[in-house]
């Protein structure tokens, strides 16, 4: 009876043990990490030992992975002091069992096993498959009352080694994809996510630190033209072979990662003016003197870099990205293969063009629409598309702080062919849901878009797709452009060449900002402008200065006689609205009637 009411315990003690791990393991509300800490505790206990622990194998090491330490001998995640604890079960491949360790042959000869006092040991060998991932580890420093681990302990020490081969399988997997996810695969650097994950914590390292760090972006020179002379796998092994020399020319603790296409992104640390381009330098020298092998021959290549420098101020890199951006292009503008420093001054034309560039790439320049309405009748009858870039942060920028860095550096075309592409696509959309199609839609195109033939060309191209064709147009097609009065052409011929195209297609032209130059009334006289939109600093100053009231007065005299249309620009309030309606303006545009939007 006695001998029944024992096995009868020890099965249900064997019972509850289990039972307890199952919970542990099928629990979906706490991490891997936690399941492990609370098994190992859960087998501490109910084992009767002073130390638990998980030693894995990590590069010819074991690594405590997890631990439980009543003894106060370890640290987590760090070396194992004593290999030979989890290696002891590793070279039979079996578990083992030491009752008085320091009497075994194995340890009586190691001095931190007599020094901790530990005498009974269980290792047991976590196997993967046929792979040793590591080892599940008990110490006890007082001899056992039972002399050994029962059958039961055992195999529940084998259950356990098995859980935690699977766990440590899944976070190697886990790891591996991570890993893979921050990987460029073609050179083997970091990707743009994973730069972008590590400036979070070099950045809250140089406010540790006091320190500034600086950014560069490198880009190699006519790279397009390897790929098309020579085929994209010759580009790919010049990519691998140019990143792996821009990373030895590095400096220690620099880092570099593939930012996209045939751009890198070079880190470095503690680095400012001089320091920062005398390191960019070299790496840019490395560069060009190296040659490069490829199956169609060695291959020279050049790079152009642009640096940025962090301000210990600033929240976050889209300012110091930005200015590395400005700098590359810089270094493109002046014939590439140099490096171009920052200034680190936000207002410059390099700053702006930057974002604006980058901006372009990443499709963020966005149409915001103002609409315009009937002075007689109250209603709304066009809106114009205005320019607006957004941040890398969501704020937007109005193009008044940006159109004149992309006149300076030759992206304003690019500029008018985005917002001008948009604003056909929401006249289209808004056509297919019934909208009155002489409602108008004004774009600004400048003179370095109409003087491209080829972007022109393209545009009425994308104009006939967007065209509904369940849609009739009485004379003229919704689409405006506008070009203003204050860029000042001396050949107006070509100019009437230039948009003649638009025009013969049904577009209309509108002469914006009339009356802010010398050239208005050529404008008038040489070109078939529909709509004269009046100045803005006229229509506010018109109520105050008797003068200027007379001069727009004369404008829509002159507008009603030549049957153009007159819209008014910048009307803030209903007693310049009013006024205008009186003086027989057309239309009017402003903050009164409504903001931009997107």
């Amino acid at each position: 009876m006695n001998q029944h009411k024992s096995l009868l315990s020890q099965a249900q003690n064997q019972s509850a043990r289990l039972q307890g791990l199952w919970q542990l393991a099928t629990s979906r509300s706490k991490s891997d990490e936690e399941k492990a800490k609370l098994m190992l505790t859960l087998a501490r206990d109910t084992l009767e030992v002073d130390t638990a622990l998980i030693g894995e194998v990590d590069g010819g090491h074991f690594v405590i992975r997890y631990l439980v330490d009543g003894l106060g001998l370890f640290r987590a995640n760090g070396i194992c002091p004593l290999e030979m604890l989890c290696s002891a079960a590793t070279r039979s491949g079996e578990s083992t069992f030491f009752y008085q360790m320091q009497e075994s042959e194995q340890f009586c000869n190691v001095e931190a096993v007599h020094a901790s006092g530990v005498q009974v040991y269980a290792g047991v060998p976590i196997w993967v498959g046929d792979e040793l991932f590591g080892t599940l580890v008990f110490l006890r420093r007082h001899p056992m009352a039972e002399h050994e681990f029962s059958k039961d302990d055992k195999v529940f020490m084998e259950l356990l080694a098995s859980w935690f081969g699977l766990m440590l399988l899944r976070t190697r997997q886990t790891q591996a994809l991570q890993t893979q996810a921050l990987t460029d695969a073609l050179t083997g650097l970091p990707n743009r996510r994973a730069a972008e994950l590590r400036f979070a914590e070099e950045i809250a390292r140089a406010r540790r630190d006091n320190s500034g760090f600086a950014v560069a972006i490198a880009d190699l020179d006519r790279f397009k033209l390897i790929n098309d002379n020579f085929g994209h796998d010759v580009g790919d092994e010049v990519l691998r072979q140019s990143s792996q020399i821009m990373r030895e020319a590095l400096r220690e603790g620099d880092w570099i990662a593939r930012w996209g296409g045939e751009e890198f992104i070079l880190f470095l640390h503690h680095s400012s003016g001089d320091d920062a381009f005398a390191a960019v330098e070299r790496v840019r020298l490395a560069v060009k003197a190296a040659s490069y092998v490829t199956r169609s021959g060695n291959i020279k290549v050049s790079s152009s870099f642009g640096i940025g420098e962090f301000h210990l101020g600033d929240a976050d890199m889209s300012r110091t990205l930005s200015e590395a951006d400005g700098c590359l292009y810089e270094a493109k503008r002046r014939g590439r293969d140099c490096v171009v420093a920052s200034e680190g001054r936000e207002g410059t034309t390099l700053w702006r063009a930057g974002v604006l560039q980058r901006a372009l790439q990443e499709q963020r320049v966005l149409a915001a629409y103002q609409v315009m309405v009937d002075l007689r009748t109250g209603k709304p009858v066009a809106d114009e598309a205005l320019a607006r870039l957004k941040l890398s942060d969501g704020s937007m920028i109005p193009a008044g702080e940006f159109i004149e860095a992309a006149e300076g550096v030759n992206l304003i075309h690019e500029v008018d062919r985005v917002i001008a592409y948009q604003s056909m696509s929401r006249c289209t959309a808004a056509l297919e849901d019934g909208f009155d199609p002489n409602f108008a839609h004004f774009v600004n195109l400048s003179p370095q878009f109409l003087a491209r033939k080829e972007l022109v060309e393209q545009m009425l191209d994308f104009a006939v797709a967007m065209c509904p064709c369940n849609v009739e147009f009485k004379e003229n097609k919704p689409i405006v452009f506008e070009i203003t009065e204050r860029q000042l052409l001396s050949d107006f011929e070509s100019m009437r060449k230039d948009v003649q195209p638009l025009l013969d297609f049904g577009f209309r032209l509108a002469l914006d900002d009339f009356g802010s130059g010398y050239s208005s009334f050529l404008y008038l006289a040489e070109l078939p402008v529909s709509f004269l939109k009046i100045e803005g600093w006229m229509v506010r100053n018109m109520r105050s200065n008797i003068r200027v009231r007379h001069m727009v007065e004369s404008m829509v005299s002159l507008s009603r006689r030549l049957g153009i249309i007159t819209i008014a620009e910048h009307v803030e309030d209903s007693g310049t609205a009013e006024m205008l309606r009186e003086m027989g303006v057309d239309w009017g545009q402003g903050y009164f009637f409504g903001k931009p939007e997107l």
